[in-house]
C-alpha cells in the first residue's frame, strides 16, 4: 500500500489545539488549505517538544544568516491564530515521529508528522534496523502530514503552540505535577493531600 501524504505548501492555516477539559485533552495538530483540513492526534508533550524546537532551529537560521532571513525574532501579532480547531475534527493517524527541517533554498519551514506504527523485532539491532527502513521508505511508509511553511506562520504556530499546552491544569508549587480538581497527591509532602 503506497503512503498517503498530507502535503499543505502553505497551509492557509496550521496550528496546535486540544479537546476535552484539562487534565483529560486530546491534542492535535490541524492544517488546512483550499477547504481541505487534516487533524492528527499526539501527545501533549509532542506538542511541546515541536514548539520548543520550531523556536530553536528559527533562532539558529536567523543566527546563521547573520539577521538576513526572512524569520521574525517573534511571532508577529498579525498572524496570531487564537480561534479553535476546525470542526469536525476527523483524526487521520496518531502521530509517533517528527521532523523538523529549514529549506534556505525557498526559505521555509518543514514539519513532518508520521503515523505511530507497531514495530516487531526480536532485539535492539532488529528493532533499530526496522526503524530506519520505516524513515527510508518514501513509497510505502505509514501516513505523514507535511507543512511547509514561513517563518511567520512558524513563529505563530510555536506561540500559540506553547500556549496551548501551558492553558491545561496549573502546576502543584512544590512537585510541578499537575493539579486535579479534586485534590493532589504531592510526593513532596509525604501523601499529603492538598486542594487545589
Amino acid at each position: 500500500m503506497s503512503r498517503q501524504v498530507f502535503l499543505y505548501d502553505p497551509p492557509d492555516r496550521f496550528v496546535a489545539g486540544t479537546v476535552g477539559l484539562p487534565g483529560r485533552r486530546t491534542f492535535f495538530l490541524q492544517a488546512s488549505a483550499a477547504g481541505r483540513v487534516t487533524s492528527v492526534a499526539l501527545e501533549k508533550t509532542q506538542v511541546a517538544a515541536l514548539a520548543e524546537r520550531i523556536d530553536e532551529l528559527l533562532d539558529e537560521v536567523v543566527r546563521r544568516s547573520g539577521g538576513n532571513a526572512p524569520v521574525p525574532a517573534v511571532a508577529p501579532s498579525d498572524v496570531s491564530d487564537s480561534a479553535p480547531l476546525d470542526v469536525p475534527i476527523e483524526e487521520e493517524f496518531r502521530v509517533g515521529t517528527m521532523a523538523l527541517a529549514w529549506d534556505g533554498d525557498e526559505q521555509r519551514m518543514i514539519v513532518e508528522a508520521q503515523a505511530l506504527v507497531e514495530l516487531d523485532a526480536d532485539t535492539d539491532e532488529d528493532l533499530a534496523e526496522a526503524e530506519e527502513r520505516l524513515l527510508q521508505d518514501e513509497e510505502n511508509g505509514p501516513p505523514m502530514l507535511r507543512i511547509r511553511m514561513s517563518g511567520s506562520q512558524a513563529r505563530a504556530f510555536a506561540k500559540r503552540a506553547l500556549h496551548v499546552v501551558n492553558a491545561g491544569r496549573p502546576p502543584c508549587p512544590l512537585c510541578s505535577l499537575p493539579l486535579d480538581p479534586e485534590g493532589h497527591v504531592c510526593p513532596r509532602q509525604n501523601g499529603y493531600r492538598r486542594g487545589a
